[in-house]
């Protein structure tokens, strides 16, 4: 026991060797936390044998590299204390305050997860790992550092276990560390999981890449030197540093290009780091004077920052053997953000106010992932998101004012849109590229400069959801959709429910569940019987199908029995009377209806038809004709579900419907047909042919916009006196 205690004596006294940026108290306090967690995870030991305590020791060690404060340090101390100890949240407050016992609360939140390849296990959990990130990114920074440093002493554990956590670090751990600009972190994490996960590969090419080292000792010496006293010749202090590839890189750039290792050249390079801004530029300069640069092969990162933040340039040039050598140029600012990424935060402090750390590009994402998250209800869709924007190879397009805006590769103008604004967005109706209008689904490249045009009347189409990239136009376009279901469905209920309890001689109670008196208990007990948390939610269900108005009207109805009240007798004079009248539906069709009602698409009706509504179980209200198969066996099997609706006396649009055409093969059929559709002022919409295309006849399938079931009529007479039509008529599902 004593050389246990020793052993996490000396561990901690090399920590506090890296506090010297935090004042006496601060240091003071992390050594309290400190005791507090010694005596928490005494006869505790690791895997290894080691006592407990030196692995809190060496995550709070990782967060003082980041220069992290004393609050972050001393949960760091103190991550698994709750989880593991049985110490409470309000004995942490106590004795350490409550910012320190928050960021330890959220980290015990984050050590509960059990990551599954279930997919709706783990969107479930990425939720909440952003809400603790949400809270306070120290949290995140601390799990990172502890994940870390179990990634460096999982040797002691058996191989199918190491296997596991290495493959939930890569799939998770690593892409946020990259995304929130953790280079170092983020490489260091991707190589031990990749030694994990791939033991046998992992050690073939690192034998390999150690004979390419030495092979290449000679070059990266001599390559060191002539820049060296390049820069000395120019009279420019940089610093001049070796870099090579790690073996997770090399080994994937292997798989993407098909290539053998003998075919990767740029297996190391070169980072000249300067010390101000203007010194990169100069700095290129320099280089491309040394040695000639491969064209197409310099990026300018410095002028448009990756979305993580990181900052370089980067250009390729022909080294001394004639092979290519990338280098990396950036200032020491650069630096420090490159590898240290939101984390810099802390580290730039002393040269800043007290939390007036510039932001990082890293915070930006967090904060649009939360926004993602306060319109994301359903866990695989958030998932969905953040897959999308874990993984991102930007595209760099520019506003008419020349402002620049990352995207993703594979962007559309519609994601452009919503980059700009949400308003922009819902309301974008075209989209012009380069001064071209061009289709809202067009893929942007690097460059191009986007302007979208705005509509009042425009808003969210569902099938941009088959051509966004971004996880924000995703999550707006079917935030907006969902709301307009709601409300249209909201509209649709209370209409129902209004007309089935006319039949029952009563109207519907004024309020809603917050109302005083009589009614606000009276709609309580309808709620809680249709199993709703509000009045607006049971309305919503009646209008999506999910229950039946003239069921929940019964309810009421006898609910308002029980407590003395009878139908009024005027009330269901009204709803016989509406019963009995067809132009007195509940719902009215004019062309307007959102996504809850919708006209079946097998027989597609059009003004004039005798129509009905199918309340369909939460798809909202499907209307068919009465002539329709499809519809008639619905009401045989459903016919409580069933509801009256009528045509608007001004219908507010055309409405498609499909014909059939038989016609005679010869040349120029499709064109005689097609000029007789338009002569009767109407569009062909799409156009289907059977497979007998070469005998004597062929028949065509036609959908068609009309006005009514006249204009429809006047159409098919018009093609009947065409000289290639046998016949046509309207197709009527069996």
């Amino acid at each position: 026991m004593t050389l246990a205690h020793d052993a996490a004596a000396a561990s901690f006294a090399a920590l506090t060797h890296k506090l010297d940026y935090l004042d006496e108290a601060d240091i003071r306090r992390v050594r309290d936390a400190y005791r507090f967690a010694d005596e928490a995870h005494l006869g505790q030991f690791r895997a290894s044998g080691e006592p407990y305590i030196t692995h809190p020791i060496a995550v709070a060690g990782l967060c003082a590299d980041w220069k992290l404060d004393a609050q972050a340090i001393m949960a760091a101390l103190m991550h698994d204390a709750m989880e593991d100890c049985g110490v409470t949240k309000i004995e942490l407050i106590e004795r350490f305050g409550a910012p320190t016992a928050e960021i330890v609360d959220g980290l015990t939140k984050l050590d509960k997860l059990h990551f599954s390849t279930k997919e709706e296990s783990q969107a479930e959990s990425f939720r909440k790992m952003l809400l603790a990130m949400a809270r306070d990114v120290r949290v995140i920074l601390i799990k990172l550092a502890d994940r870390l440093h179990n990634m460096r002493t999982m040797a002691a554990m058996v191989a199918h276990k190491r296997a596991r956590i290495a493959r939930e670090t890569l799939d998770i751990y690593v892409p946020i560390a990259h995304r929130l600009g953790l280079n170092q972190t983020y490489r260091e994490l991707q190589e031990l999981s990749f030694q994990y996960i791939n033991p046998w590969r992992y050690a073939v090419l690192a034998k390999a890449v150690k004979r390419t080292r030495g092979n290449r000792r000679d070059l990266v010496e001599r390559i060191r030197k002539e820049v060296e006293v390049a820069f000395g010749e120019a009279d420019m202090q940089v610093e001049v540093y070796g870099r090579e590839k790690t073996i997770f890189s090399i080994y994937n750039k292997m798989i993407e290009k098909g290539l053998s290792f003998a075919q990767v050249s740029d297996i190391f390079g070169f980072r000249i780091v300067a010390r101000e801004l203007l010194d990169c530029y100069r700095a290129l300069g320099v280089l491309h004077q040394l040695y000639k640069p491969l064209p197409g092969r310099f990026k300018d990162y410095i002028a448009i920052p990756k979305p993580n933040g990181y900052q370089s340039l980067h250009t390729t040039l022909i080294n001394p053997v004639g092979t290519a050598v990338e280098f990396q140029i950036r200032s020491q600012a650069m630096h420090t953000v490159a590898e240290k990424g939101i984390a810099a935060h802390w580290m730039y402090k002393e040269h800043e106010d007290a939390g007036e750390a510039s932001p990082q590009q890293g915070a930006v994402w967090l904060q649009s992932l939360i926004d993602i998250q306060h319109e994301t209800r359903d866990s695989a869709e958030f998932l969905e998101h953040l897959k999308i924007d874990l993984f991102p190879e930007s595209v760099y397009v520019l506003t008419p004012k020349s402002r620049i805006v990352a995207l993703p590769k594979g962007a559309t103008p519609v994601d452009f849109a919503y980059a700009i604004h949400s308003r922009v967005g819902d309301h974008c109706a075209s989209a012009k590229v380069n001064g071209a209008p061009v289709a809202l689904r067009t893929e942007l490249r690097s460059g191009d400069v986007v302007e979208i045009v705005t509509a009042q009347g425009a808003r969210p189409n569902p099938a941009w959801l088959n051509f966004v990239r971004t996880g924000r136009a995703r999550s707006k376009i079917r935030h907006y959709l969902k709301n307009m279901e709601a409300e249209e469905s909201l509209a649709l209920g209370e209409k129902l429910l209004t007309q089935a309890l006319r039949a029952e001689g009563l109207s519907l109670p004024p309020g809603n569940e917050d109302s005083e008196g009589d009614t606000g208990v009276l709609w309580q007990t309808l709620i809680r019987w249709g199993g709703n948390r509000s009045r607006d939610e049971l309305l919503v269900d009646i209008g999506l199908g999910r229950k039946i108005a003239q069921m929940v009207a019964k309810r009421l109805a006898q609910m308002r029995a029980e407590s003395g009240e009878r139908p009024d007798a005027v009330t269901l004079t009204l709803g016989r009377f509406e019963a009995d009248v067809p132009h007195q539906a509940a719902v009215v069709i004019d062309g307007n209806e959102g996504a809850t009602v919708r006209l079946a698409p097998c027989c597609c009706p059009v003004p004039g038809d005798r129509i009905a509504g199918y309340l369909g179980r939460g798809e909202g209200m499907v209307v068919h004709t009465h002539e329709c198969g499809v519809g008639r066996r619905l009401f045989e099997r459903d016919r409580e579900r069933w509801i009256d609706v009528s045509w608007s006396d001004e219908p507010a649009r055309m409405f498609e419907t499909v014909i059939k055409v038989l016609v005679t093969n010869g040349k120029g059929v499709l064109a005689q047909v097609a000029a007789a559709v338009s002569s009767a002022e109407t569009d062909i919409t799409h156009i289907e042919m059977g497979d007998e295309r070469l005998g004597e006849t062929a028949e065509l399938k036609l959908r068609l916009e009309v006005r009514d079931t006249d204009h429809l009529s006047e159409v098919i007479r018009t093609l009947k006196r065409c000289a290639v039509v046998l016949n046509a008529q309207r197709v009527v599902p069996h």
